[in-house]
């Protein structure tokens, strides 16, 4: 029950995180999207064996965390919550991948760089998806994407599921909760009554959509999720967008690590 209620409040802090009001938090939705878009197309365009590549684009997140004033911990522990997919994922490139790296003058097979490499890159679209959640609010990101033209039916989808997986988990709560209330000395929920409780969640579960969804009708909805209005992109929002993009561009182009080691042996030369 504890780890139920636990994942409900981790659900909602970035909801929490997103109300906050750092220079980051008042940027125009838009910008922030269009910018992590650009990010994530840059990430996952690196070749397999590209490790090096990918390290100046910490960058972004980096300075994200420190300008929204953000908590690393809540942040880490979504990522770690994926983890298993990106191991799963990748873990057999190095049976199949048999190919000799030189390493520091050692030899190691490029499947083991390559399964590095999804882990890398994996690991910055899930934070830079996080952060872009934890600094925008996923109903302002959905006025974002109706800006850009995207199917209302697309939107409503996502921002319903993201937001009432957290009333399937209450409805989960307080199933359990009716079940040890009358079985007070049995830990957990024995197996013979696991398909009377899965049965019992489904129409409960039936019950609460269809209240809420009249209740929503109730309130004037037509079909489309109305998340307020924007106030018009500024200068210096745009600035934000351009350089950022510029900057990942860059970072794409060239080999920003080799690029600074060419220049320090040069110097030291």
């Amino acid at each position: 029950m504890s780890n139920i209620m636990n994942s409900l409040y981790n659900m909602r802090i970035l909801d929490d995180l997103a109300r906050k009001e750092t220079a980051i938090h008042k940027i125009h939705p838009l910008v922030k999207l269009l910018t992590t878009v650009s990010y994530l197309t840059v990430v996952v365009s690196f070749g397999k064996y590209d490790i090096g590549g990918l390290l100046p684009l910490l960058i972004y997140p980096s300075m994200v965390f420190a300008l929204a004033e953000l908590p690393v911990k809540p942040i880490f522990m979504r990522i770690l919550l994926v983890s298993p997919f990106m191991i799963g994922i990748g873990i057999l490139n190095p049976f199949f991948d048999h190919q000799i790296y030189l390493l520091g003058g050692k030899e190691i097979s490029r499947g083991w760089i390559t399964f590095l490499s999804i882990l890398i890159k994996s690991g910055l679209t899930v934070t830079a998806a996080l952060l872009l959640i934890a600094t925008t609010g996923m109903d302002r990101l959905a006025g974002a994407l109706r800006m850009l033209k995207i199917p209302r039916v697309f939107v409503l989808q996502l921002l319903l599921t993201y937001r009432y997986i957290s009333v399937l988990m209450e409805e989960v709560a307080r199933t359990l909760r009716a079940y040890s209330l009358r079985a007070p000395e049995q830990k957990g929920v024995h197996r013979s009554a696991w398909g009377s409780l899965a049965g019992q969640l489904i129409l409960r579960t039936f019950d609460r959509a269809q209240r809420i969804y009249e209740a929503m009708c109730l309130r004037g909805f037509t079909g489309e999720y109305h998340t307020g209005g924007f106030k018009e992109i500024r200068v210096w929002e745009l600035a934000y967008l351009a350089g950022w993009v510029l900057f990942f561009a860059a970072a794409r182009i060239y080999n920003i690590p080799m690029v600074i080691g060419s220049l320090i042996t040069g110097v030291i030369r």
